[in-house]
């Protein structure tokens, strides 16, 4: 193909991924919010199969889903534990994850460090979703707040990033993400918090803190996986979701802002309390 015929078969496929990314977010994002609200037992399921989901897709990555008994056994794992935490036994659900990371390392041929490390991302996203979202009110809000975050973020920082341009955040590691994208990011969280307050869901100062403080979390949490992922020479995660990549490659930015969420909510208000840490002040 020859260069002045490069530049607009890039556009449209520039285009038609936008278009993929924007059907799938109008799909997924209803239906997220949704069972979050129902919360219980469906969020549980929910929370637990996206472990699950995270678990696999970053054995893929690292080159260790061939061994399916490492598979088998951290999933087993993660549902078992996901088991314990809808039914608010937490105790049970990191004794079951320990013995998950044990067998893990003990079945894995190769790369046991990533093995383990992969469980335990995945474990951390799990425990984190449903401690923040355990409180009836609160942590229904805080839930929808982190969402929101991460998902503006992501969108801003796309938007600011291709319309702006400028220089490069990390090339080695992500080489199309810029620091204007990273201040559009947090530009469109910080909104997302002040509405936050103006419908009476929190005291402005602390909520514009924690929204950057997730913003800035879900941006490093998405370089984080492009790290991982230039470091095994993988794209993307998996061809899940059609115009994302993977579960990963959605979810990174989620699973870091909720971890971070999680253990700030638990300092202020303890396990039984993380969303009204998070939102009551």
């Amino acid at each position: 193909m020859r260069e002045d015929e490069a530049a607009p078969a890039a556009a449209e496929q520039g285009s038609r991924n936008l278009m993929m990314r924007v059907i799938a977010a109008l799909v997924l994002a209803p239906a997220a919010i949704a069972i979050a609200y129902a919360g219980g037992w469906l969020w549980a399921a929910l929370v637990t199969l996206a472990a699950i989901g995270l678990y696999v897709e970053w054995l893929m990555i690292v080159g260790a889903a061939r061994e399916t008994s490492v598979v088998a056994s951290g999933g087993a794992a993660l549902a078992i534990a996901g088991f314990c935490l809808a039914a608010g036994r937490i105790d049970a659900s990191l004794v079951v994850l320990v013995l998950g990371f044990g067998v893990v390392a003990w079945l894995s041929r190769d790369r046991r460090h990533w093995v383990a490390a992969g469980l335990f991302y995945a474990a951390a996203a799990e425990i984190a979703s449903m401690l923040v979202r355990q409180d009836h009110t609160e942590g229904y809000a805080a839930l929808i707040l982190i969402l929101l975050v991460v998902w503006v973020t992501d969108i801003g920082g796309y938007f600011a990033g291709r319309g702006i341009g400028g220089p490069k955040l990390w090339p080695r590691v992500s080489p199309k993400k810029t620091w204007a994208g990273a201040v559009g990011g947090l530009a469109a969280s910080l909104a997302i918090s002040a509405g936050f307050v103006g419908f009476g869901l929190g005291k402005t100062v602390p909520l514009l803190l924690l929204g950057a403080a997730l913003s800035i979390a879900s941006q490093l949490g998405d370089l984080f996986e492009s790290a991982v992922k230039r470091r095994f020479g993988v794209k993307d995660s998996s061809q899940l979701i059609p115009g994302h990549g993977g579960l990963m490659d959605r979810l990174d930015g989620f699973v870091a802002a909720v971890v971070l969420a999680a253990i700030f909510g638990c300092l202020r208000s303890g396990v039984d309390g993380v969303g009204r840490g998070l939102m009551v002040w």
